[in-house]
Formats: structure tokens, C-alpha cells, sequence
């Protein structure tokens, strides 16, 4: 370790569907976090590391604030106040041309309590046609919060990362870092695998379906050939759901699959042979037991 080396500890927080995972995809230069147009993506806390020369960032992307409806979405809740308590500063992203709204303000009641420092990331700058929008739009974050610094970005083209991350670096402390420089997520194998999966489902499923599925990686090994063997399960909640997911003739699970093990394959830089199957368990989001089984920490849960 050398004495110069810095880090800082970011929790990226916002209202469901601003960006906050394709944000740190970006500034990652890696997918890890997965994507997609449905709110409430991310479900688990999912740490990304970037090391730059001296300063290490261990970014923390929550879930995206919301009013809980079951278990599932208390522990999401749960996972980002938590988030917001234990790091050295706060991202909150927010969607260009967006007025503050009762997450913002709620974010923003958490930063005020905790006198944390906190960066505005304004993003999808790139889908805004009135520019005097976003001036409108600063000056109010600006009025409810001494925000360190406001950075307007998108993620779609990349605009203003490398200025986001400047600012970052202005929150890095001494101390060292605490990964391995060449890190890039502490998140397990089986669970990067599963969330891909879970993407593929979010984006190709309708409506409901794909935020009451949860995926199970239930085999991952190397071959001597080195291709790698993956069995997954898909738990669902009801019997129509299940029939959707698999589709016709097993067209649709044929779907998830394929972009799945793509995506599986282009991470891991190997041979991928994936199988999936689906099962139903009704309401798992709200029994508890069940929740932990899939991977959801049990802290979080009343």
C-alpha cells in the first residue's frame, strides 16, 4: 500500500428507473448491474469497485426508493437506508427536466440528519430538448440542499462521467484501498449469473410477471475443456406466470436463455452451456424464509 492511496465509499440513491445502475455501468466500463426500462431493477445493495491511479470508489448502486408493497420491497427500503448511513458520500441521481418529488426530498431529509456530503448527478441530459429545464432544475436542488457539486450526465452517451467521477475523487479520504486494484465487483459469481438471467426476463417478460421472479443458480461448474456448466432455476408465483415464462412450445424461456448465456459468456470470456427450468412458489415475496433462501439478507426483514 502506498501512502497516498485513497478511497471513498459511495452509495448511488434515487427514485426507481433515473439510472443509477447504468450510471455505474458506465463509469465501471463494464456491465454489472443490470438494466432495464421496468422500475425496481435492482433489488440487492451490489458494490462496484473502480480503481484510478491513487483513489479507489466502492460504489454502493440501491434499489430504487419506493413505498414498499411486501417483504421484498421492505428489504429493498431497508437496503438503502442502510446504504445511505454507513458511506462517505451520497449520489443522488435524478432525471433531467424531473422537479424534486417526495423521494428526492425524502433522500434528502436522510442527507440533512446524517450531514452527509452528497453529489447531484442529473442524468438523461441527452433525452432533454428545453436546456432552460435543467438550469430551472439545478436551481431548485440547489435551494434544498448544499449539494458538493451538481453534474449533469448521461449515461446512454457517457457525457459528463469523467466529470462526475473529478468530483468523486474530492471525496476520497486517506487510508488505502480496499480491494485489489484489478476488482471490479465483491459480488459472487452465482449471483452476477442470476441477475443477467433476471435482466433477460425483466426485459422480455410483460407487466408483473418479471418482478415476481427470482432466480436460483443451482449448479456452476468448469469443464476440463473449460466450458462452463450452469443450472438455473426460475421461481415464479403462479402457474400463469410460469406459462408465460416458458411461452409457446418453450419459446420464450429459449429466449431468456440465449441473450442470457450471451451475456454469461461475454463477462466470463468462456463457453457457457446453460440450462433453466421454471418453478412456481406461491408469494415468495412476502415469506421470509423463502426470501433468505434466494440470497436476500435477513437483517433486512422485520
Amino acid at each position: 500500500m502506498k501512502n497516498t492511496d485513497k478511497s471513498a465509499f459511495i452509495a448511488i440513491v434515487g427514485r426507481p428507473n433515473v439510472g443509477k445502475s447504468s450510471i455505474l455501468n458506465r463509469i465501471l466500463g463494464q456491465k454489472i448491474a443490470i438494466v432495464s426500462s421496468k422500475p425496481q431493477t435492482t433489488r440487492n445493495r451490489i458494490t462496484g469497485v473502480l480503481t484510478e491511479g491513487e483513489c479507489q470508489f466502492v460504489f454502493f448502486d440501491t434499489p430504487g426508493m419506493h413505498k414498499p408493497k411486501n417483504s421484498l420491497g421492505k428489504y429493498m427500503v431497508r437496503s438503502v437506508n442502510e446504504s445511505v448511513g454507513g458511506v462517505d458520500c451520497c449520489m443522488l441521481v435524478v432525471e433531467a427536466g424531473r422537479e424534486p418529488g417526495p423521494t428526492e426530498l425524502a433522500l434528502i431529509d436522510k442527507f440533512k440528519s446524517l450531514s452527509m456530503p452528497a453529489i447531484l448527478a442529473i442524468n438523461k441530459i441527452d433525452m432533454l430538448k428545453e436546456k432552460d429545464a435543467l438550469i430551472k432544475q439545478i436551481i431548485e436542488y440547489t435551494k434544498l440542499y448544499n449539494f458538493d457539486a451538481v453534474v449533469p450526465v448521461s449515461a446512454q452517451d457517457g457525457s459528463g462521467i469523467d466529470e462526475l467521477l473529478d468530483e468523486l475523487k474530492n471525496q476520497a479520504g486517506e487510508g488505502g484501498h480496499y480491494f485489489d486494484d484489478d476488482t471490479l465487483t465483491d459480488q459472487p459469481e452465482r449471483v452476477i449469473v442470476a441477475e443477467i438471467i433476471r435482466e433477460k426476463i425483466l426485459r422480455l417478460c410483460d407487466k408483473e410477471i418479471p418482478h415476481g421472479t427470482a432466480v436460483v443458480i443451482e449448479k456452476m461448474k468448469t469443464r476440463d475443456n473449460g466450458v462452463l456448466d450452469i443450472d438455473a432455476t426460475i421461481y415464479c408465483e403462479r402457474d400463469t406466470h410460469k406459462r408465460i415464462i416458458i411461452g409457446k412450445g418453450g419459446a420464450m424461456l429459449k429466449k431468456i436463455s440465449t441473450f442470457a448465456r450471451q451475456d454469461i459468456e461475454r463477462f466470463f470470456d468462456c463457453k457457457v452451456f446453460l440450462q433453466t427450468w421454471v418453478k412456481v412458489k406461491e408469494d415468495w415475496r412476502n415469506r421470509a424464509q423463502i426470501l433468505q433462501n434466494f440470497g436476500y439478507d435477513e437483517k433486512n426483514f422485520d
